[in-house]
């Protein structure tokens, strides 16, 4: 009996060898198709900036805007030109107010010039006041375009602003501009038939992710000192982490979903959330803040400093969902050299642990039986609410060039129709692996976890490997604050980077962490020459 049990044992690790094996050559072969047919394609570049201003922090930007340094007008003046600038190679920004946004901006001045509200009472009810930014054009904005990338939507614009918005509005800061997403967002490379295909502004033929892609890398480019993303699946992270900067997911509950796509804010039960996009990690939590709904502030106890030098740290190097590629080397290395970085700092005195919990190996199995729980009807949706779309008649007419749907699209229609896991094993397994994650962080402990099997790929590759978002979406499912940090680039010239997540609205520990890593290895590093 214990022979066999030995043999079946030796069996099962042969056969895990073997199939991690044959994955990792079935990316290669991806990489190099991909790599040949881009590589005779040129790869368009970034210009510098012109102003210095543009490479500081919202945080920096806005006391110099209280203390009359420079004006808010000055600094709209100078994201309008930059994104003017920059948009022939992004395709970032898709819909612009920069006219309107000046008046704002001039009403900002000369509210500060009156001194009639003090710079204290600026700051904290307002601390984005002057500052522009960007938001993605599935999310209404009042008289701003809202056709969420769809033929069919492409005239309309909103009649009042989401929730988000109004957050950041009241927060001080002026929308200057709406920017590109996948079609309905549920994609994780940004393209639609509207405004076209989104770049990476660290090579060109590669992707920006979704669905905040236009929010990310323009961001990347410096057009905006704030960005914000929605995120179902890794929406904000997603592309944070491919255009090199910061993105933040809050905790699950604690934004209005309101004016997001065809969202009412009144759903029961959801796993979208939303936060900050950002070049620095001091921006993450002025931005993520401003849009959660006041009654549900005190959640998150920000009266309470993080001392990050007595928080317990644990990391993951390879979750295990087969259904995704193995995690690279330099994607590895990087993680590990945070680790590193943290064990070696005077300041930190508990050692990174390395940890394991069984539940990642099902992180898009997870994640897609919640999507189907979700109040919304994409096949609805995707005709506007007028009819339901259908995969095959979808895919057919693309076959003949016939289809207003993008393929990304026209492949999650046909998923809807695929065997889901049971309702009693996918809850059990989720409650399980919240229950198992909190448990071992607590309100003063962090996890260090990947964030994608590779850096940003080419062009439609994402097609060879739709599952790879994974290791983004489960914290969707799990509702748990997380910090997507970049971390330099690899040998490419591309981003790096890796997650920060916390227990439930313990989203300070991901703000202070993300601050602590960038002193000690860095962070956003800018896609054009300085």
């Amino acid at each position: 009996m214990e022979s066999r049990k030995q043999n079946r044992s030796l069996f099962c690790q042969c056969l895990t060898f073997f199939l991690i094996l044959l994955r990792k050559l079935y990316d290669l072969l991806c990489d190099t198709i991909f790599a040949f047919i881009f590589n005779s394609v040129e790869v368009k570049k970034v210009p510098p900036i012109r102003n210095s201003l543009l490479r500081e922090s919202a945080v920096s930007l806005a006391e110099k805007i209280r203390n009359q340094e420079i004006t808010s007008e000055e600094l709209v003046k100078l994201c309008s030109e930059r994104i003017q600038e920059v948009n022939p190679i992004t395709n970032s920004v898709v819909d612009t107010r920069f006219e309107k946004a000046l008046e704002e901006a001039r009403a900002v001045d000369e509210e500060i010039r009156n001194g009639t509200v003090s710079l204290e009472t600026l700051k904290e009810k307002k601390p984005l006041l002057g500052l522009p930014f960007t938001m993605k054009e599935s999310v209404a904005a009042e008289g701003m375009r809202f056709s969420c990338g769809m033929i069919c939507r492409k005239d309309i614009r909103a009649s009042e602003d989401a929730e988000i918005v109004k957050g950041l509005k009241n927060a001080g800061a002026i929308l200057i501009g709406m920017t590109n997403v996948p079609e309905l967002n549920l994609w994780i490379e940004t393209r639609n038939y509207v405004y076209g295909e989104t770049n990476n502004p660290y090579n060109t033929n590669r992707i920006a992710g979704g669905s905040s892609g236009g929010e990310a890398s323009m961001m990347a480019c410096c057009g905006t000192p704030i960005g914000f993303g929605t995120d179902i699946g890794g929406s904000t992270r997603l592309p944070a982490y491919f255009c090199g900067v910061y993105g933040h997911k809050l905790s699950g509950g604690l934004v209005s979903t309101k004016g997001m796509t065809f969202r009412t804010g009144k759903e029961k039960h959801t796993i979208v959330s939303g936060g900050g996009i950002s070049k620095y990690a001091i921006d993450l939590k002025p931005i993520s803040i401003a849009a959660v709904l006041p009654e549900r502030l005190p959640l998150l106890k920000l009266d309470i400093e993080v001392d990050v030098s007595k928080l317990n740290y644990y990391y993951v190097v390879e979750p295990g969902d087969s259904r995704v590629s193995p995690i690279g080397s330099e994607e590895t290395n990087a993680l590990l050299k945070v680790v590193r970085s943290i064990n070696e700092s005077s300041d930190v005195k508990n050692s990174p642990q390395k940890v394991h919990f069984a539940g990642f190996k099902y992180s898009y199995t997870l994640w897609r039986y919640w999507m189907a729980k979700e109040s919304t009807d994409f096949a609805r949706d995707l005709k506007n609410g007028e009819s339901k779309a259908n995969g095959l008649v979808e895919l057919a007419k693309k076959l003949v060039g016939q289809s207003d749907h993008t393929l990304a699209a026209i492949i999650k229609l046909i998923d809807l129709h695929l065997p889901y896991p049971s309702s009693t094993w996918a809850e059990l397994e989720t409650e399980n692996l919240r229950n198992q994650i909190v448990a071992k962080l607590g309100d003063n402990g962090v996890l260090l976890f990947p964030s994608y099997p590779s850096t940003a790929p080419y062009h439609k590759e994402p097609f060879c490997r739709p599952y790879n978002f994974a290791y983004w979406a489960i914290f969707n499912v799990l509702q748990l604050p997380v910090t997507q940090i970049p971390l330099g680039l690899d040998k490419n010239g591309l981003p790096l980077g890796i997650q920060i997540v916390a227990a439930p609205y313990q989203d300070k520990l991901c703000f202070a962490v993300a601050e602590h890593i960038e002193k000690l290895v860095g962070g956003w590093v800018p896609p054009f020459a300085e």
